[in-house]
């Protein structure tokens, strides 16, 4: 939520900033802003409501803006209405400090009470102008940019990524950060400042990751980093492997688009991470199978669809592996006052490895004693640097809000983990061990072939894309699949769509169903299958529109018209491709809308607050 970025070099900053703005538009934001220091000292800024093009055309594509130095933001409103207003950067009254910020400010009205007492006065509705002007009281007092932030920090509770121009000091920005992500990118002589690497791919691949209370003090080419005593440290420099271009649409019409054709490829290297001439080598993640055996039980956290990746490793993980696994909402899990032996693993994942909630989760386990294991896409991030243990997964970079390429790698991941476990505790025989490893090694074939085969699904999301309400429903893995279609299909086409276990429908959601409304049925788990086929025959009765997601071979009733069959495979698999016509249909159903497939209404990529 919200992006920051920042520039120092020999260019004019502000096409920088801008260019940098739109690779983090997928986070979401509702304003735009930017400030140069010109080479008078002065700074100049700019902000407007509404979408970056907005702010472009205001300042004629940054033209407008001279200078070699600054930073920009764009908004997600949490303190104020979204308006121009509101916008960042803020400034202290004279505007020879200006600072851009991500995270919520806690105790802001604590905060602009004293300043109010010492004179000051507010423009804005935002936490935001309260942390500038704070600063400029402590640069004022101390008359030290590194005074002014450490004091700041010392008073603040909260989470932020803040960034500073001081006017006094031409040529620099100072940074810190608390629970919101920041990068930090550097050539021979420039510097780049960013909430995530998106923004940096095309000047830098050379980055560092700043942790909690230390603070960026940057010069043209130059970094020095230090702790909230203002003592120097070294920070290890991070290499990032990810190709400029898998951050470009490459002709497709929609990031989402692309991303749900890259799945075979993301599997694919996935699976090849860590599956080599039929073993699985967890020895780059620092997981022994010592370390696995002593595991009692496992705890799944995550958000959203990473949630719901989860939900499908329950189900994985406990057949496979015997071991018992409970799923958890990372925005539940430190509320719950969970009760622990100590020898638990608890899983975290996250496709950004910055998602607050999930952040706090794994700090509630690692305050508990237990081991952290993380899933995460984004090397370097908050979580990955704190888990005990990280299985990174190769999807690269995703922009759509709408995730689709990394749940099908968090789903890879956790088969692997289930099959290792397995094996390290013996629950599964050699024979079926290493059938489960061929059978992953031929899912991207598999996810390719469905893909190639579209045209019914497409023609199936236009027709009924007037549809008030969509339930999904399945039972087992199939009803783990059922809540991630249900969510795809809210998130970007703003239906009401639900998700049930099957079995669950008598129990009173069956009351919700009317004539026309729509039924998916996902349909994969072969003990299951004659059971929820039931279930649809029950909504059919009330003249439900019955569609499907089903396994090769799988009878159904015959006025379940639009079925979407998928290939065989294992059972703990089919989520992998059952998912596949789900996304598909969201995707295409919201195109046919209208909507703004990448950035859906409402919704930010990455939710960096609680």
């Amino acid at each position: 939520m919200c992006g920051i970025v920042g520039y120092i070099g020999k260019k004019q900053a502000a096409p920088i900033l801008l260019e940098g703005l739109t690779k983090l538009e997928y986070r979401g934001y509702d304003s735009a802003g930017v400030a140069v220091l010109g080479e008078n000292g002065k700074v100049q800024m700019a902000k407007a409501q509404g979408k970056l093009e907005v702010l472009k055309n205001k300042i004629d594509g940054g033209k407008a803006l001279k200078g070699t130095c600054g930073i920009g933001h764009t908004r997600w409103a949490t303190h104020g209405v979204p308006n121009e207003t509101n916008a960042h950067p803020h400034c202290n009254d004279g505007m020879t400090i200006v600072a851009v910020h991500n995270g919520i400010i806690e105790n802001y009205a604590e905060l602009k009470a004293k300043l109010i007492r010492r004179g000051y006065t507010f423009y804005s509705e935002t936490d935001t102008e309260v942390a500038t002007k704070l600063v400029d009281y402590y640069y004022n007092k101390y008359n030290d940019p590194m005074l002014a932030i450490s004091n700041f920090a010392l008073r603040v509770r909260g989470s932020y990524a803040l960034a500073v121009l001081f006017s006094d000091y031409p040529a620099q920005i100072y940074a810190i950060r608390k629970d919101s992500p920041m990068v930090i990118g550097v050539t021979d002589n420039e510097c780049f400042i960013a909430s995530d690497v998106p923004a940096l791919l095309k000047y830098t691949k050379s980055v560092y990751y700043i942790e909690n209370y230390q603070i960026a003090h940057l010069k043209e080419g130059c970094a020095a980093f230090y702790n909230i005593d203002r003592e120097k440290i070294e920070l290890p420099l991070t290499e990032i492997t990810w190709d400029a271009k898998a951050a470009e649409k490459d002709g497709y019409e929609h990031y989402m688009l692309k991303e749900i054709h890259e799945q075979p490829a993301v599997v694919r290297n996935t699976v090849n991470y860590l599956l080599h001439d039929g073993y699985i080598d967890f020895s780059e993640l620092k997981l022994s199978d010592n370390v696995l055996e002593e595991i009692s039980g496992i705890t799944i956290a995550g958000c959203g669809s990473a949630y719901h990746a989860g939900v499908v490793m329950q189900y994985v993980i406990e057949d496979l592996a015997r071991i018992p696994v409970r799923v958890e909402l990372a925005s539940e899990y430190r509320y719950r006052n969970p009760v622990t032996s100590g020898k638990e693993l608890v899983i975290l994942i996250s496709q950004s490895g910055e998602t607050a909630d999930t952040i706090a989760a794994l700090r509630e386990a690692k305050d508990r004693g237990l081991k952290t294991l993380a899933i995460v896409n984004v090397l370097g991030s908050t979580i990955a640097r704190e888990a005990d243990f990280v299985l990174y997964t190769k999807a690269g970079p995703e922009i759509s809000v709408a995730t689709t390429k990394a749940y099908s790698a968090q789903l890879v991941a956790g088969y692997l983990i289930a099959i290792k476990l397995a094996e390290v505790r013996k629950t599964v025989t050699a024979q079926y061990a290493e059938k489960l490893k061929t059978e992953l090694g031929l899912l991207p074939e598999k996810i390719q072939k469905i893909l190639c085969d579209q045209i019914a699904i497409q023609q199936f999301g236009a027709e009924t894309m007037n549809k008030k309400d969509v339930f999904f429903i399945g039972r087992g893995i199939d009803y783990a699949v059922s809540i991630e279609g249900s969510l795809k299909l809210k998130e970007i086409s703003y239906i009401h769509s639900e998700a049930y276990a099957a079995g669950e429908l008598k129990h009173g959601t069956i009351s919700l169903i009317e004539d026309g409304t729509l039924v998916f049925g996902v349909l994969t788990q072969d003990k299951l299958i004659e059971k929820t086929v039931s279930n649809l025959v029950e909504t059919s009765s009330r003249k439900a529109q019955l569609a499907a997601i089903a396994s090769e071979g799988v009878k159904l009733p015959e006025d379940c018209k639009n079925v979407f069959t998928i290939p065989c495979t294992d059972v703990h698999f089919t989520a992998s491709l059952a998912v596949i016509p789900l996304q598909l249909y969201a995707y295409y159903l919201c195109v046919a809308k209208g909507n703004n497939v990448d950035k859906p209404r409402n919704l930010a990529k990455s939710v960096t607050v609680e």
